[in-house]
């Protein structure tokens, strides 16, 4: 397998907010075709490091490292570059849909507008490929719904026509941030599969950045755990879940309320922990399991 993404000692800060980085010294490598996690606590950097990937990081923030995509260094290109590959070379798909799209413009023409963006094609070629990446994503009707605006589909239809436009022009990198936070678990559970699917058709690269292990675990080959800005731990999904390594990732599974004892409590992760006192979370939830157990043996 090559590698897609390859992130080398990337660091971000913010002037003018707090003193400590968002993202500090993270290296990672993404494989062709893998859908890779990455998850985390909220303010742990996973959108900031996505952010930094496309070039989408506020005026205020300074990087440092190295950001390769497909073996191109993308830390230090001017905006223009940056813009003609967003679209083409990767692309992203935010986690709120409505946020992504233009209210008053139908669904439709909005898909087609990004492909016009960085194809030469007329309108009525960039209409039949948005009508056909309307259908791929499962929009029923797909012609006849071209015209409607935004508000006239459901919340998974929305993000459906997000991942069309996403997908418009074949992006080798698809970056997903929280794309399922919003929705409820029957439409989140279509929009993953639906991602996985067209992975597969595509051979397309997924970074998918998540606070659900749920999700981590249904989709993802490898996942990453970060927390205040740093990489903690990587490993192969099965792997991680089976034996996570590090004293906040099992602190971080521990605490899923799913397989819980009854009248046990769920360990709690300081705000700022420590190994010692994730290690003394862990203690306490097993004396509470075993005391939870004996009650219920009587």
């Amino acid at each position: 397998m090559s590698t897609v993404l390859s992130i080398g000692n990337l660091g971000v800060r913010f002037f003018g907010g707090d003193t400590r980085p968002a993202v500090d010294g993270v290296s990672l490598e993404i494989e062709k075709g893998e859908i890779f996690g990455i998850v985390g606590e909220s303010g742990s950097g996973k959108s900031t490091l996505a952010n930094a990937v496309m070039g989408l990081l506020p005026a205020n923030a300074t990087v440092s490292g190295s950001i390769r995509l497909n073996g191109h260094e993308l830390v230090g290109l001017g905006e223009d570059e940056l813009r003609r590959m967003r679209g083409v070379d990767m692309s992203m798909i935010f986690q709120d849909a409505s946020a992504s799209l233009d209210p008053v413009w139908p669904v439709g023409d909005q898909i087609a507008e990004t492909v016009r963006a960085h194809r030469a094609v007329s309108r009525r070629e960039a209409r039949l490929r948005a009508i056909e990446l309307m259908d791929e994503v499962g929009i029923p009707d797909a012609t006849a719904r071209y015209r409607s605006v935004p508000h006239r589909f459901s919340g998974g239809m929305r993000q459906r026509i997000v991942i069309a436009a996403a997908l418009a022009n074949n992006p080798g990198l698809l970056i997903a941030d929280e794309p399922t936070t919003a929705l409820d678990v029957t439409i989140q559970a279509q929009v993953l599969q639906l991602i996985d699917r067209l992975r597969h058709q595509h051979g397309t690269t997924v970074l998918l950045i998540t606070h659900d292990l749920g999700v981590v675990s249904q989709v993802c080959d490898r996942v990453a755990v970060m927390y205040g800005g740093g990489l903690l731990e990587l490993a192969k999904t099965a792997d991680l879940f089976a034996r996570p390594n590090h004293p906040y990732t099992r602190a971080l599974l521990a605490a899923n309320p799913s397989g819980a004892p009854r009248q046990s409590r769920l360990p709690v992760i300081p705000a700022e922990w420590s190994v010692e006192s994730l290690e003394q979370s862990e203690r306490l939830r097993a004396d509470a399991s075993r005391t939870a157990q004996e009650v219920a043996n009587g």
